[in-house]
């Protein structure tokens, strides 16, 4: 699936958007969302179920 959410980017130290998102399940089995940032292409994570608007 390719979304684009925010995720907050650690190198940005702000929420922006992210290009090709993708809903990953980790480990321990909980839902996840993982992209890459469009401002400065680092790839970010996040923890939680995607939401769909």
């Amino acid at each position: 699936m390719t979304t684009q959410i925010q995720i907050y980017c650690v190198k940005c130290k702000a929420k922006t958007d992210s290009s090709d998102v993708q809903s990953v399940t980790m480990k321990n089995g909980r839902p996840a969302a993982q992209g890459i940032c469009v401002v400065c292409g680092t790839k970010k994570f996040r923890i939680g179920a995607m939401t769909t608007a």
